[in-house]
């Protein structure tokens, strides 16, 4: 059987995230399977996407591995990278070779370096005239990325910035409201990782791949899913119990 065509396979990308936007949608979950669609669709190997607040700090909302995570954490921590740069100056930014911007970058590039990245992209997030974000792209081999690319990565990216705003107008007062929902509804998912990884002793990826399968399986919202474990002491015994099972069927794979 011959292989899906790309276009094919970015339409359909399209048309399953512009479906979930329609619908009664998670934001955090979308903006996690948009990021993994990112690496799939594109030639590099992991994506990451930062959120600014109203006080233009960024924040991590979604990573296609705790890899990722990690180095755009670091971005943040060190104020330094791709990111950084492409939503201070709301400009693409595009690297073939990281190991030529040591200057630029100098505590990024090592860092990026070590985790197994040799190139580096970053597309801004925008809407009605302001930029929101940064979307990431990490990649293990050098290269620019062509035209094509550079095309879905902003398409992708667009998606990002309406599954924030929703169906607000883009405007100073509903950017801020829709920021802060979609900022307090990662730090309820980062809280719910933390708890499951010092309850079960796994690590932080397999505690959000357990939290998303059992939203899924339940029709629950991730964060709802999230918020339980953190706040509802009445559901939380049902809920672990599940998730209990769900690391037992992990550990025996």
């Amino acid at each position: 059987m011959s292989e899906t065509p790309r276009e094919a396979r970015v339409l359909n990308a399209v048309v399953s995230l512009v479906d979930t936007l329609l619908d009664d949608f998670d934001t955090v979950e979308l903006l996690t399977d948009l990021t993994e669609h990112c690496a799939l669709l594109l030639d590099v190997e992991a994506a990451g996407l930062l959120l600014a607040d109203t006080r233009q700090h960024l924040h991590l909302m979604a990573a296609t591995s705790e890899r990722s995570q990690e180095l755009e954490l670091f971005q943040i921590q060190a104020d330094e990278g791709p990111c950084l740069e492409c939503y201070a100056h709301g400009q693409i930014v595009v690297v073939s070779d990281l190991s030529l911007e040591r200057q630029r970058w100098p505590l990024f590039v090592p860092a990026a370096t070590d985790a197994g990245y040799v190139s580096v992209h970053a597309v801004p997030m925008r809407a009605g005239g302001s930029v929101l974000g940064a979307l990431g792209l990490f990649g293990t081999h050098s290269g620019d990325l062509d035209e094509a690319d550079l095309l879905v990565a902003r398409t992708l990216a667009h998606i990002a910035s309406v599954t924030i705003l929703q169906d607000h107008a883009p405007n100073e007062a509903t950017v801020g409201t829709q920021l802060r929902a979609a900022l307090n509804s990662r730090v309820v998912v980062e809280q719910a990782k933390g708890y499951l990884r010092e309850r079960f002793d796994i690590s932080v990826e397999d505690a959000f791949a357990m939290l998303r399968q059992h939203a899924r399986v339940h029709g629950q919202h991730l964060t709802q899913t999230a918020q339980i474990l953190i706040s509802d002491s009445d559901a939380r015994p049902a809920l672990l119990a599940d998730l209990e099972i769900l690391v037992r069927q992990r550990n025996r794979d």
